[in-house]
């Protein structure tokens, strides 16, 4: 089932009017995110294919993230999908604390596609590898979105967002729970 995404309320964007998301956890180790994008898609901020390649900094741009979790009161991780094929993927001790790169996770299987009206970005990521996140129990994830328009403007976009200013690693953020296959 597709969820929107919502805007940051300090954000405002003309190119994007909606983002929603797919998450779904079809085997214990694996989840797969499906963003789609629609609106004036020209206005977009985005960079061309690359090979898929493991890439730091790439929040600065438009980029798609997921955070996961198995409990809120422990580490989390963050993945980063821009849509030239880069990723990223990190791992928390804490609240934005300890950040390491996650080096146990594989290179996602990243699928892109445009038809001129729609943006899609899915994202299948194998988990089983990573330490604090046991695939035998429930996954918190945070879905959130970064998108640049050309004029440089940046709009912050979530399930859920926490009081104050966009913070996608706040607790309140992992709005999102997968049970176990």
């Amino acid at each position: 089932m597709r969820q929107a995404l919502r805007i940051h309320p300090d954000s405002r964007c003309t190119a994007a009017t909606h983002i929603e998301v797919e998450v779904a956890r079809p085997r214990a180790e694996n989840v797969v995110v499906h963003y789609f994008v629609t609106g004036r898609l020209g206005d977009l901020r985005m960079p061309p294919l690359v090979d898929t390649t493991r890439t730091d900094g790439l929040w600065r741009h438009t980029c798609f993230e997921a955070f996961v979790c198995a409990s809120r009161s422990i580490g989390y991780y963050e993945f980063n999908f821009a849509p030239s094929k880069q990723w990223a993927a990190y791992q928390f001790a804490s609240y934005r604390r300890g950040m390491s790169v996650a080096s146990a996770i594989g290179t996602p299987d990243l699928q892109v596609r445009s038809d001129g009206t729609c943006y899609e970005l899915r994202a299948s990521l194998e988990l089983g590898g990573l330490p604090d996140l046991s695939t035998d129990v429930q996954w918190y994830l945070a879905i959130s979105a970064v998108i640049e328009e050309t004029s440089g403007r940046k709009s912050y976009w979530a399930l859920a967002h926490p009081p104050g200013k966009a913070d996608f690693h706040h607790s309140d953020s992992f709005a999102l729970e997968l049970l176990p296959v």
